[in-house]
C-alpha cells in the first residue's frame, strides 16, 4: 500500500477513534477494504456507516487531494479531518459555509467541529447524478471519462451535495440510467454526450421531463453544444453547458440552493438567454460558488478509473484545453485561445495514478493527454512542456498527447528555433513520450488554405521528415474528402498520402542541426527514407469533412447554396458537394469506414493497453487495414475519371461501379485480414485475445455497408 494512502488511512482510523471512541478500532482487514474507497467518497462514507456502533451521521466531501471526512459525536458535535493531512485553514472553504461549519482547531487537519444543520443538509444535498452515454456496438474498448470526472471534482470542490457517476461503457445500461432517473431521485442530472450518442440523450431527457417531481437537468459536451437550439425548442427547461463544465456545475449547485440566480450560472444556455459564449479557458470572474482556480485546475476525480481498467480500458488526462489556431471545421469557442496547467500540479494525482495502477499490473502504465494542443504558444513552451514530462517520467509513466505540426516546423523562423525543437523532440521522447499525434489534416496547399490551417504542404512535409529522422512516434490525421474540394485536389490528397520521401529512417546518434539540415535535402531524403508511404502513419483513412453547426467552413458551404436540414446525432448539417462524384466517392468511403471501424478501433484500444511485442503486433494489423483504404481511395479516383463533372444523372452508375470495387477490396481484406488477426492472437492472452477474437469473427461476418450514424456523411 503507498505511503499516502496509509496515511490517509492513519488519520480516517484516528478520526473515528476521536469522533466515537467506543467503536471498533479499525483492523489491517478494514484497511484494505477501506483504501480503493478513498477515490469514491459515496462508497466511503457507506462504509464507516456500517463500521461506526454508536449513532450519528458521516458525512465524506471535497476532492481526491483534498478528502473531507466529517462524523457526527454522540454528543451531537462533530469531528473534521482533512484526509490529506492539510491544516483545514489551507482549505478554499466556500462561501456558504461561513458561520455554518465551525472548527476548533483550523490549523490541525483534525479538529472538533460545530456544524449547523443547514450545513449538514448541504453536505448531502443535492444529490446530482452524473451520465456518461456510450454506444458500446462501436466502440468496444472503454475510455476513462475525463468530461464527467472533471465536473465531478468541481462540484465536489464547493462541498455541496453528493454525486453519483455513471458511466455506459463500464457495463452500464440505458434501462440502468432510465431506472436511476425514475426510483433514485436525484435532484441534479447531468448528462455528458458526444457525437452519435443524440438517441441515448433524447431517451434519458424524455423520461427526465416527464416525472411528476422534475429534477434540475444539465447536458453538456461536445455535441449538446452543437444542437443547443434544438434541444431548448424540444425541452424548454433543459439547462445547457456551453463549455468545459466546472465552473457551471459550481454555479448550478449554487443555483439550486438559491444563492444565485439561474442568469448568474456561468457558460450556460437556456431558453431566453442569449446564444454565444462556449468553452473559457481564461481565468474567469464567476458568481459566488467558486472557491477554486477554475483556470489550472482541470484534473479529475478517480471513481471510475477502477472500473476502467477492469474492463481493459484506458487512463486519460489533460493539462491544457484550447489550441492556438482557428480551423475552420473546428466550430468550438476556444479556438485561437490556449491555457496550461502548470506541471507542479500534477505529482498528487500521478500519485494517486499509481495507487490504481498498481492493482491492475496488466495495463500499460501510459497516459493519454487529451490536450488538443500540448505545447501551446507561450514564451515559455519549450521549458514547460519539458517540465511537464520529466514530471509523468518521474512518476513511471509513458504518455501521449497531440499538438500542431507547427511545434516542429515554422516558415517564420530560423535555424536556431528548428534545432531547439529538435533537441526538445529528443528530449520528450526520453521522457516516455509514447506517440504524438499532429492534425496534419491535407497536403494540398489550397485545401489547407480553406481549412484555415495556417500550414504548408511543404511544411507538413519537412515536419514529417523532421519527426520521423528523430524517431519521434507519430500519429497523423489527415481529411480526405470534403464538400468544396475539386477532382484535381483529391488526386493530389491521393498523392500526397502515397508519398514514400516523407517517412525516413530514424537517426539516434546524428546531431539535431545536420537533421534540420538534411530534411531540406532532396539527396539526404532520398538517402535516409524507408520507402514506406505516409498513409501507413495517418490514424484514420478516407475521413470526411463534417460540416458541424457553428463552423467557419460549414458558413462556407452554406454561401454556395450545399448545405441542408441539421443532423443532430452528429451535431452537424447536411451538406452536398459541390463535385457530385466527389460526393457519391465520399459517402462509399464512409461506408468502408464503418464496415471496419469496429475492428479498427479494437486494434486501436488494444494497442493503448499493450507494450513490447504485443503491442508491435497490433499496430502491423493497423497498417493491413490502411493499406487497404488506399488502395480503396486509388480504385474510386480511378472510377471518378470515368464521368463528367457535367452529367450528375449518371451518378447511380458511379455509385454502382465504386461499390463494385469495395466489394471486391473487402474480399481481398477479409482474406488478408483473417491471417494477421491468427498472428496477433498469438501476441495475446485473457481478455485481450478474447476481445479480439469477437471482434474479429463479428467483422469477418459483415456484408452490409451500412452507416454507423445514419444521416449519411457530409455526401
Amino acid at each position: 500500500m503507498a505511503d499516502t494512502t496509509t496515511a490517509a488511512l492513519d488519520r480516517l482510523a484516528r478520526a473515528v477513534s476521536t469522533a466515537q471512541p467506543a467503536s471498533r478500532p479499525l483492523t489491517g482487514a478494514d484497511r484494505a477494504a477501506l483504501a480503493p474507497l478513498l477515490t469514491s467518497p459515496n462508497d466511503l462514507r457507506a462504509r464507516l456507516e456500517a463500521h461506526l456502533e454508536a449513532p450519528g451521521r458521516v458525512r465524506v466531501s471535497g476532492t481526491l487531494d483534498r478528502r473531507l471526512l466529517l462524523l457526527e459525536r454522540p454528543d451531537g458535535g462533530w469531528v473534521a479531518a482533512d484526509l490529506s493531512g492539510a491544516e483545514h485553514a489551507s482549505r478554499h472553504w466556500p462561501r456558504w459555509s461561513e458561520g455554518h461549519i465551525r472548527l476548533e482547531t483550523p490549523d490541525s487537519w483534525l479538529s472538533h467541529a460545530e456544524l449547523t444543520e443547514s450545513a449538514v443538509c448541504r453536505l448531502t444535498r443535492p444529490e446530482m447524478h452524473l451520465m456518461a452515454l456510450y454506444h458500446p456496438e462501436f466502440f468496444p474498448l472503454p475510455r476513462f471519462p475525463l468530461g464527467i470526472s472533471d465536473v465531478a471534482r468541481a462540484a465536489r470542490s464547493t462541498l455541496m451535495g453528493t454525486v453519483t457517476l455513471s458511466d455506459m461503457q463500464l457495463g452500464v445500461t440505458l434501462e440502468d440510467l432510465l431506472q436511476q432517473l425514475t426510483t433514485g431521485a436525484p435532484d441534479i442530472v447531468g448528462i455528458s454526450a458526444t457525437f452519435g450518442q443524440h438517441d441515448l440523450m433524447l431517451q434519458l431527457l424524455d423520461a427526465a421531463f416527464i416525472l411528476p417531481s422534475r429534477p434540475l437537468v444539465v447536458a453538456g459536451g461536445s455535441l449538446t453544444a452543437r444542437n443547443e437550439r434544438l434541444l431548448l425548442e424540444r425541452y424548454p427547461h433543459l439547462l445547457v453547458a456551453r463549455g468545459g463544465g466546472e465552473a457551471t456545475i459550481e454555479g448550478v449547485l449554487a443555483h439550486w440552493h438559491g444563492d444565485i440566480s439561474r442568469e448568474e450560472i456561468p457558460g450556460i444556455g437556456y431558453t431566453g438567454a442569449a446564444r454565444g459564449g462556449g468553452m473559457t479557458i481564461s481565468r474567469r470572474r464567476t458568481a459566488k460558488p467558486v472557491a477554486r482556480d477554475t483556470a489550472n485546475d482541470i484534473l479529475p476525480e478517480l471513481d471510475l478509473l477502477p472500473a476502467t481498467f477492469a474492463h481493459h480500458g484506458v487512463a486519460q488526462l489533460e493539462t491544457s484545453r484550447g489550441c492556438t489556431n482557428t480551423c475552420s471545421f473546428c466550430p468550438r469557442g476556444h479556438k485561437g485561445l490556449w491555457a496550461g496547467a502548470a506541471p507542479g500540479q500534477l505529482p498528487w494525482i500521478l500519485d494517486e495514478l499509481t495507487q490504481v495502477f498498481a492493482r491492475h499490473p496488466d495495463i500499460s502504465r501510459t497516459l493519454y493527454l487529451v490536450d488538443e494542443e500540448i505545447i501551446g504558444g507561450d514564451d515559455d513552451a519549450v521549458s514547460r512542456v519539458l517540465e511537464l514530462a520529466r514530471t509523468l517520467h518521474e512518476a513511471g509513466f509513458a504518455w501521449e498527447s497531440s499538438c500542431r505540426i507547427d511545434q516542429t516546423v515554422r516558415t517564420d523562423r530560423d535555424e536556431e528555433w528548428h534545432v531547439e525543437r529538435a533537441r526538445m523532440w529528443r528530449t520528450l521522447v526520453d521522457l516516455g513520450l509514447r506517440r504524438m499525434l499532429f492534425g496534419v489534416e491535407s497536403g494540398v496547399d489550397s485545401i489547407l488554405t480553406r481549412f484555415n490551417k495556417e500550414t504548408t504542404a511543404e511544411q507538413n512535409a519537412l515536419a514529417i521528415r523532421t519527426l520521423s529522422a528523430l524517431d519521434v512516434p507519430t500519429r497523423y490525421t489527415y481529411i480526405t474528402f470534403d464538400p468544396l474540394m475539386s477532382l484535381d485536389e483529391l488526386k493530389a490528397t491521393h498523392a500526397f498520402q502515397g508519398r514514400t520521401d516523407l517517412l525516413l529512417r530514424p537517426e539516434p546518434g546524428m546531431d539535431p542541426r545536420e537533421i534540420v539540415r538534411g530534411v531540406r535535402d532532396e539527396e539526404w531524403v532520398a538517402a535516409h527514407t524507408t520507402g514506406r508511404p505516409l498513409h501507413t502513419g495517418i490514424s484514420y483513412m478516407l475521413v470526411s469533412m463534417e460540416c458541424l453547426i457553428g463552423a467557419a467552413y460549414t458558413r462556407q458551404a452554406s454561401a454556395e447554396g450545399l448545405t441542408g436540414q441539421p443532423e443532430p446525432l452528429m451535431g452537424r448539417v447536411a451538406c452536398r458537394y459541390r463535385d457530385w462524384r466527389i460526393g457519391i466517392a465520399s459517402g462509399w468511403a464512409q461506408r468502408w469506414v464503418d464496415r471496419h471501424f469496429a475492428l479498427d478501433y479494437t486494434f486501436k484500444s488494444l494497442e493503448k493497453v499493450l507494450d513490447g511485442s504485443p503491442r508491435h503486433a497490433v499496430r502491423q494489423a493497423r497498417v493491413v487495414l490502411k493499406d487497404a483504404a488506399y488502395d480503396v481511395l486509388g480504385d474510386v479516383i480511378d472510377a471518378l475519371e470515368q464521368y463528367d463533372l457535367e452529367r450528375p444523372e449518371h451518378e447511380a452508375a458511379l455509385s454502382a461501379r465504386i461499390k463494385a470495387a469495395l466489394e471486391a477490396r473487402a474480399g481481398l481484406l477479409r482474406d488478408r485480414m483473417a491471417t494477421t488477426a491468427a498472428e496477433v492472437g498469438r501476441h495475446l492472452s485473457g481478455e485481450h485475445a478474447a476481445t479480439l477474437a469477437r471482434e474479429h469473427g463479428r467483422w469477418a461476418s459483415a456484408t452490409s455497408w451500412e452507416l454507423i450514424n445514419a444521416g449519411e456523411s457530409c455526401a
